[in-house]
């Protein structure tokens, strides 16, 4: 009996508990960040196989954002970032860059499953590394003259430390 009753609580309460948020991403193109290449700069393809860019012209405010499907701090800060992408909008450029992936649908896979609406390069192997370093999580702010203002290496905790540093670093204010 008394299994019985725990059964029931358990039931109720997981019953009770409100739907998981199910969030859907897409493979957006790189058109808007689509610009010109300087020489013996690092060109990039896009996720989505269209035209990717040199990453050493990218103008800011932007933050790259370096991750891969299979690396499990990138998995854990995707809500944080892509919460502060519905409120950095139009005020900041975010990219994403996918790097060395198995596949090029395991990185899509990821953007569709993870709700990511931003564009993303896609590195498959790791020629990136000479310029965002090994090791992944990785985010990078961009001045609007292409400087690198920061680069912060690891999980970003929350989003209030991402929206502090973009405006410590970027001068957003969100």
């Amino acid at each position: 009996m008394k299994r019985f009753l725990i059964a029931i609580a358990l039931l109720l309460l997981v019953g009770c508990s409100p739907p998981s948020e199910k969030v859907v991403g897409q493979v957006v193109s790189c058109q808007s960040i689509l610009n010109s290449t300087t020489q013996d700069s690092l060109v990039l393809d896009c996720l989505d196989g269209g035209h990717g860019a040199s990453v050493d012209s990218i103008k800011g405010p932007a933050i790259i954002n370096v991750w891969g499907s299979w690396c499990g701090p990138c998995k854990e800060e995707i809500p944080i970032v892509r919460s502060f992408y519905k409120k950095a909008q139009g005020k900041v450029l975010l990219i994403g860059v996918d790097v060395e992936e198995a596949s090029i649908e395991d990185g899509r896979n990821f953007v569709i499953s993870n709700g990511i609406t931003w564009p993303n390069f896609f590195d498959p192997d790791g020629k990136s590394r000479a310029y965002f370093g090994m090791g992944v999580p990785v985010t990078w702010f961009i001045t609007a003259d292409g400087s690198v203002a920061y680069k912060h290496i690891g999980v970003l905790k929350s989003e209030i430390e991402l929206i502090s540093f973009t405006s410590k670093y970027l001068n957003v204010r969100l």
